[in-house]
């Protein structure tokens, strides 16, 4: 990666966004030394001109940006990092330090975020967390269960029914996904690229 640094400053603007619904999260600053300190630790780190030194987002609050992807623009002379957020990324504990609350990617993948983080935390009172680990045979059965229901519905003209049943088995798709280790970004690749050959 040729990186063009600000010959005066020796710094390149960095761009955080979220992985998964694509909101801008925030800019900060690196300098060589912070752009391989990221790569190496897949945690992002920025140059802080205001304290003069490395500032690895999250050292205090723990809210750290977990590295997905580093692509680079077409002058070479700004970075966007996509990332996981720990937690808030702005100090006034929003999400964005843009004040924007809006999820550009829908609610979906911030439900496939909710759904990941209760399984993966174990949370003992989470009907979520208690299907999951009532094994493969009960999700896909409840996946089974939800689209006869939603068929059922789709015969008759009660259109509330029909989309509450949907969202039933969206739901219990996305539990199914994270039990087979898929992401909704995965089956968007598979449409899209069905989408080319068409």
């Amino acid at each position: 990666m040729n990186i063009k640094y600000d010959p005066q400053t020796g710094l390149i603007p960095v761009i955080i966004q979220d992985s998964s619904t694509l909101q801008v999260l925030m800019l900060g600053y690196m300098n060589a030394a912070a752009f391989q300190k990221t790569q190496e630790e897949k945690r992002v780190t920025f140059f802080s001109r205001s304290k003069n030194r490395l500032w690895t987002k999250g050292e205090s609050s723990g809210h750290y940006l977990m590295v997905s992807s580093i692509d680079l623009d077409c002058d070479q002379d700004t970075l966007l990092i996509k990332a996981t957020a720990m937690g808030p990324t702005c100090h006034t504990g929003k999400s964005s330090c843009f004040g924007e609350d809006a999820i550009p990617r829908g609610f979906l993948y911030v439900l496939q975020n909710i759904i990941a983080n209760r399984i993966d935390n174990n949370e003992q009172n989470s009907y979520t967390n208690n299907l999951y680990n009532r094994g493969i045979n009960k999700v896909a059965q409840k996946v089974g269960e939800e689209a006869v229901e939603l068929i059922i519905e789709a015969k008759d003209n009660n259109a509330n029914l029909f989309k509450n049943e949907a969202a039933d088995l969206l739901f219990h798709l996305l539990v199914l996904f994270k039990m087979k280790q898929v992401k909704l970004e995965d089956i968007e690749a598979i449409l899209e690229l069905r989408s080319k050959k068409a």
